[in-house]
This record gives structure tokens, sequence and C-alpha cells, in this order.
């Protein structure tokens, strides 16, 4: 039995937590979605296999990392969504409050120059008999959300890069499951890359993590660490370098990636609360020993930061965070939780 693997394209260029409605409005992938989209090579039933999408920009951008020339097929597209096209639903609440407040009741009710939905379903399926025309054995179509529900029946939610899969008849087997490999170093490095992470900024953070995993083996005995999520959250900790409040966006980007516990951790390796668990002190630690991607004391690294407080609240800011490492270098010494 051939199985056509369908992934619903990854988060287009719009702000994190916004809903958007953006059928064939043609929209790029943001730093998330090529981060999303980064993932997929790490799915071993998606390897090695013929990939078609959409002409959409956004479908395109997703298929790549797992072809490099996928091959755009008409009939793949997003449902188009009439007036309400390229609109956030904020603005769709604004502007038609009385079809917005139905939708509540009928979610299937759409603007009345939409596309039918009856419409999305025969052209997806008779894009995907062409796709199994044109090939032998499984196939990857990245496509959209609507296109997918047509198939489907409209079940669950389908998330960012969910996967779902069909057999050869087009009958629905399994419907959006995500993308999730273990954050490895192969992983990390392609997300490191997708969020386009300056070389410079890339090897501090691999320093990092090997000075995670020195002080990880160094407390083996009395401290128990998951090294791996460590490990992860080091390579990692700086992908938003070049974010305002960078430990925040970071954080909220693998979030929104579907690693919470790696976001907690590096969403205190700048500033470490009192309830940081021992893994985020390890990485607080540790970033604090590493001066580009080099070693150094902590009061080497604080002297040479020191000059960078400008006001009065970040000195003492700065000297809080010394104050904390050095407490941690000393309980570490001893071989204590801090």
């Amino acid at each position: 039995m051939r199985l056509i693997y369908l992934i619903r394209h990854a988060m287009p260029d719009i702000p994190l937590g916004e809903r958007w409605c953006i059928g064939h409005t043609d929209l790029p992938l943001g730093t998330v979605g090529r981060m999303q989209a980064a993932l997929l090579p790490f799915v071993p039933e998606l390897r090695d296999k013929p990939v078609f999408c959409s002409y959409l920009q956004r479908a395109i951008d997703t298929a790549r990392p797992l072809c490099s020339d996928p091959m755009i097929r008409p009939g793949l597209e997003e449902q188009d969504m009439g007036i309400w096209d390229g609109l956030s639903f904020t603005e769709i609440q604004l502007l038609y409050p009385e079809l917005y407040a139905a939708r509540e009741k009928n979610p299937g009710l759409m603007p009345s120059d939409a596309e039918p939905m009856d419409s999305v379903r025969e052209r997806m399926r008779k894009a995907l008999r062409r796709c199994l025309d044109e090939t032998s054995g499984d196939l990857v179509a990245v496509t959209h959300k609507s296109a997918i529900d047509s198939l489907t029946g409209q079940r669950p939610k389908l998330l960012h890069t969910s996967i779902s899969v069909l057999d050869e008849k087009l009958n629905p087997l399994e419907i959006g499951s995500l993308p999730h490999p273990s954050p490895d170093r192969a992983v990390c490095e392609a997300l490191l890359s997708a969020a386009g992470v300056p070389e410079k900024v890339i090897l501090h953070c691999r320093a990092v993590a090997e000075e995670s995993l020195r002080i990880a083996d160094s407390l083996r005995d009395c401290i128990p660490l998951d090294r791996e999520m460590l490990f992860a959250a080091a390579m990692l900790h700086d992908i938003a370098r070049a974010e305002a409040d960078h430990a925040a966006v970071g954080a909220a980007w693998m979030k929104a990636l579907g690693y919470p516990e790696i976001s907690a951790l590096i969403a205190s390796h700048h500033d470490l609360p009192g309830s940081a668990t021992d893994e985020a002190a390890v990485l607080f630690l540790a970033d604090k020993y590493i001066r580009d991607t080099e070693r150094v004391t902590l009061e080497e690294r604080f002297s040479l930061s020191a000059g960078k407080c400008l006001t009065e609240e970040a000195r003492a800011a700065h000297h809080r965070r010394y104050e904390q490492a050095k407490a941690l270098e000393e309980s570490f010494r001893l071989g204590v939780s801090p």
C-alpha cells in the first residue's frame, strides 16, 4: 500500500501567537517557520521520497529542507478566502462582526466569495492522484490547513508542520502528528542555521554547551542532571541573540517548536530566578564562564562586561548576576545543589 504524507506548511511570517486568514495571500516563512521546517528532515518517514508542494511560498519554503527542488503542482494550494484573505482574525472580527460571531456556532461559515470546500476537496483529490501517477512508492505533499481538512473531515486542529497520512485511495490513516525529533547536536545545528544565527554566535553556543557538559560531569556523583536537555538548551541559548530580550524571545521560539523544558532553561540563562532547576543553574554558570569561545574566570568575565552598564539599574543587575554566579561556583565546587 502506498502512503501520502501530507504536511501543513510551517508558520508564515506573522507575529507569534496571532491568527491570520491567509488563503491565497503569499507569505514566506518567518523565523519560527524556518525552524519548524528544519525539523522535518529528522522525521525518518519523510526521507528519500518525492516531494510535492503548492505554488505558495510558505509551502515551497517548508518543502525545501526535505528536497532542494520540490515539485510544484496546481491544486495543492490553500482555499481562497475571498474578502477575508490576508486579514488577521482581529480585523475580521471588527470588519465583519455578524459573520464572525456566527462562526462561533458554525466554524464552516465563510464569506460568500470564498472558495467552497467541495471545490477544494475535488482539486486536492485530482492533484494527489496526479502526484501518485507521476511517482512510485510513498510521497510527500506540503500543502495547507483547509486543503488537508477537505480530505480528512476537519477532525483535529492541524498545527504548522503537522503530518497527516493518507493511503493511495486518499483515505485518512493518521491526522495531525507533529515532528518532535530528539534535540541532539545535529538538530540543534539545523535550528541555529535556520534561525540565521551568525557563525560567531554559533561558536559561542558550542563552547557553552561543552562547558555545561564539563560542569555536569563534575557533578555526576552528587547532582542528577538531564544531560540531553542541558546540552540542547546550551546549544540554543543564544538562538535569538539578535533580538531585544533575547532570552525571552529564544524561549518563546523553542516553546512554539514544542520543547517547553528547553524553553524554560533558555528563558533563565541570562537572569536566574530563585526557583531555577539544577540544569538552569548549570547553564547560567557555563554561559558566564565563556567569553566568545574562550573560558575565563568569573572575575574576568564580569570585569570585561561592567563597562557596558551605563545606568544604576544595569550596574545593580550586573552585580546581582555576579553574586549568583559566585554562589553557584561555590555550591558546585562543594557538590551540592544551589
